[in-house]
């Protein structure tokens, strides 16, 4: 056994085939493109390595012995699982067939990812999709470190050191309880605001920070009266009066029919986030995530 496996070759078998299917070597040799003579020298090493003979050479062709006929149902299977490893390989080479891990910030998750990614998958279901919420430092910091093939975040300081590619725009406004004096038809600037009490998301937040550095660069800072690490807790939070709250306008509009809340127009030029996918270098990404990389960005 160790011994065909060490000295039988795939070109061999597939010589073999095309004499057993076409039963002369002429006519095999032509189909193959090769000289009658290699297809001859090819099958005398097979028998030469079985050691019992495969065809018997006649005038008109050849005939198979019955080791012959043994040979070519094997030699069939093995040729057949090579085109089949072939045909795999052939997919994830193009993208078809494997596995992504991915990290995403919350904007992205709750906002655009869930329809992009079936959407995905319904194009290309041989790749496995491992999807990680994470705020946007951790993110830049998952793809810095290779725990994740590509990440999506908000335009922030330090994506620079990735190579980027713009995936969707975030827009943000203002969600009040349902019985705050601000009408939803009338947009408001945040500096109208900073009497108010917030809800907010946790400090690591992009979000968090943006609204922290606004503040600031007004002479003020936010009154926190409650921090949460969801979007959906922020919500709710703003839906008992706990404050008022910045969240992504997708967001806010799943809750108005649902909560007692209401959306109100911002103002600010800030409120436009640009969201990013960003990796480390294209030449390192895998050709699965080449592939939903370039969906991804089709979809912005």
């Amino acid at each position: 056994m160790q011994k065909l496996l060490r000295k039988i070759d795939l070109t061999s078998l597939r010589l073999f085939v095309a004499v057993y299917q076409e039963k002369n070597i002429a006519r095999a040799a032509e189909r193959e493109f090769i000289a009658p003579s290699a297809i001859s020298r090819r099958i005398g090493e097979l028998e030469h390595i079985i050691g019992l003979p495969l065809i018997q050479r006649q005038s008109r062709g050849i005939s198979v012995t019955p080791v012959g006929e043994a040979v070519y149902r094997h030699a069939r299977a093995v040729l057949g699982n090579i085109e089949a490893l072939a045909a795999d390989l052939s997919q994830y080479s193009s993208g078809a067939k494997g596995q992504v891990k991915l990290v995403g910030n919350l904007s992205s998750i709750v906002q655009f990812l869930p329809e992009d990614i079936a959407a995905f998958e319904r194009a290309f279901p041989e790749v496995d999709i491992d999807l990680e919420e994470h705020t946007t430092a951790t993110v830049m910091r998952a793809v810095e470190e290779g725990a994740a093939d590509f990440g999506i975040c908000n335009a922030v300081a330090g994506v620079e050191q990735f190579e980027c590619l713009p995936y969707r725009t975030d827009y943000l406004c203002l969600l009040v309880p349902g019985s705050h004096a601000l009408h939803p038809a009338t947009p408001v600037a945040f500096r109208d605001l900073l009497s108010e009490h917030f809800v907010s998301l946790r400090g690591e937040s992009a979000l968090t920070q943006l609204l922290a550095q606004a503040a600031a660069e007004l002479g003020s800072s936010l009154k926190i009266k409650i921090r949460v690490s969801s979007l959906d807790a922020l919500c709710r939070m703003v839906h008992v009066g706990l404050g008022i709250a910045v969240v992504p306008q997708q967001t806010a509009e799943l809750y108005i029919n649902t909560l007692d809340v209401k959306m109100v127009p911002l103002t600010d030029s800030w409120i436009a986030r640009q969201l990013l996918i960003i990796f480390r270098r294209r030449e390192q990404l895998s050709a699965c995530a080449s592939s939903l990389i370039q969906f991804l960005t089709s979809k912005g």
